[in-house]
């Protein structure tokens, strides 16, 4: 009697890579992949995010050859009905996928739904590591994680004697265009990519921003080569300059790696030990090292991780009471109606590549959006769109919690919003700008600077009641201009 051939590996678009479609548990198995219109066409997304998915999938089923069963359907579920066996599936990553995949393992047509392997902490062991807790700290969480995996830990002790080496990471930019590094990796394009391309624009799917080239790793040889690219030439520059904004140099010495790693073409801990091994061979510097690392086992797995624990409700979380809809230039990624040119490069970047690094993210769209009572999660579906390498978990913490604080401080201690002085310091945009960065009110004054104390003045009992925003509102209560400086912002109509 014959053994019976195992069930297919169902694979979703952001499940790529080999430490998931051959894992020795896998191995004998064949492959499906759905390329879905219905899913693009669901909700509104980049249009360079749509490439990068149609571009991964297609390219994994040509690697595979005969192993892969490639579908082009309207939907999941036709795809399956047709295929006419039932499939195992790891988890998705976002709660109404998982909630799909469980109604198809009811009906029969998903046999098995397993753990997702693509971060480095188990969602199991992250319960076990939270308990009951509500309010988290992500730098407790990372130091949990560097002592767990045993990530530059030298015995009980972190290498070097710190946990975190922030303060060695904020140089504001040189004095120059670019940094003058090495350029990151890029792809080139193929065929698969021209007929992606080709079958985009038949597509009736309302997509934003614009087409340009793939810049983005969508293979797992691909990432690998970004990867080694990064460690080899770039990481020891990383570390200085990662919270600098330079409008003529995008990628500065960012590894550009968020879109592979949230397509899981690269695993994080393959990345991790990488940059590790870069650090204890000397040829990449401890801060930057330490820095990198961060981002990838602390704050990324952070962020997978509480999208989960918080739950459905976190995204209607509005602690700041902030219900203005987004203006129509913002929504529309429109560069051209925006004067502050930091704003306006930052919506230029969104719009022309579906990418800006963590700080004009966080700094630029976050703040503004802050100042201005955006509603969060209006915002948060914002960011999922138009970001290429954002997808529904990885948003709502980055958004409602970090950036709009909309979360009461379940994950950070305080609002992140700032004025032009920051900015000023640390960007080169200042200086070509119309506005003033020291300029609170009149024709010039910087909508940062002018938002950020409107911001402080409507939200002053909370911000006093917190040790580390208290002083600004002392300050604010200094200002002789307040009054004037509060009618302005009520008016302002032109950013």
């Amino acid at each position: 009697m014959s053994r019976r051939s195992p069930d297919p590996l169902w694979l979703f678009a952001d499940q790529l890579g080999p430490h998931i479609h051959s894992a020795p548990a896998h191995a004998d198995r064949e492959v499906v992949i759905i390329e879905s219109t219905a899913a693009f066409a669901r909700r509104r997304g980049h249009r360079q995010k749509a490439h990068l998915l149609m571009s991964g999938m297609r390219h994994l089923a040509d690697e595979l050859g005969d192993r892969a069963q490639f579908w082009q359907a309207d939907g999941y579920r036709d795809a399956l009905e047709a295929l006419g066996r039932p499939v195992v599936v790891h988890e998705p990553s976002s709660r109404a996928a998982s909630s799909f995949v469980h109604e198809l393992a009811e009906e029969g047509l998903v046999s098995e739904i397993l753990p997702n392997p693509s971060f480095a902490l188990s969602r199991s062991d992250f319960d076990e590591w939270a308990g009951d807790a509500d309010g988290f700290r992500m730098e407790t969480f990372y130091r949990a994680q560097r002592r767990r995996f045993d990530v530059l830990m030298d015995g009980n002790e972190p290498t070097g004697g710190r946990w975190n080496y922030d303060r060695d990471n904020r140089e504001p930019p040189p004095k120059q265009a670019t940094l003058g590094v090495d350029q990151p990796w890029w792809p080139t394009e193929d065929e698969i990519d021209e007929q992606v391309r080709a079958d985009l624009d038949t597509m009736d799917v309302e997509f934003s921003g614009v087409d340009g080239p793939r810049l983005f790793a969508v293979t797992h040889e691909e990432a690998r080569s970004a990867l080694r690219t990064f460690i080899d030439t770039r990481l020891q520059t990383f570390g200085a300059w990662e919270d600098a904004i330079m409008a003529q140099d995008w990628p500065m010495s960012h590894s550009l790696l968020s879109v592979p790693l949230n397509l899981s073409l690269l695993h994080p801990l393959d990345v991790i030990g990488d940059a590790e091994s870069a650090a204890r061979t000397g040829s990449a510097d401890l801060a930057a090292t330490e820095g990198f690392i961060r981002q990838i086992l602390g704050w990324r797995e952070f962020v997978w991780h509480l999208y989960w624990h918080f739950g459905p409700d976190y995204m209607s979380s509005n602690e700041l009471d902030a219900h203005t809809p987004l203006p129509a230039w913002f929504d529309d990624l429109d560069p051209d109606a925006v004067t502050a040119a930091c704003l306006s490069d930052t919506l230029r970047g969104v719009r022309d590549r579906g990418w800006v690094h963590h700080i004009p993210r966080l700094m630029i769209l976050g703040s503004h959006a802050l100042q201005r009572g955006y509603d969060p999660a209006e915002l948060t579906e914002w960011f999922r769109a138009n970001f290429v390498d954002g997808f529904d978990w990885v948003m709502p913490v980055n958004v409602i919690g970090m950036s709009q604080h909309a979360d009461g401080g379940r994950m950070a201690t305080k609002p992140y919003t700032s004025g032009g002085a920051y900015i000023s310091t640390m960007s080169d945009y200042c200086g070509t700008c119309d506005y003033n960065p020291k300029r609170r009110v009149g024709d010039d004054a910087c909508p940062f600077t002018a938002g950020y104390w409107a911001f402080t003045h409507r939200h002053r009992g909370r911000l006093e009641a917190n040790h580390r925003t208290a002083r600004s509102v002392s300050t604010m209560d200094r200002l002789k201009d307040l009054d004037a400086l509060l009618e302005q912002e009520a008016h302002r109509e032109v950013f």
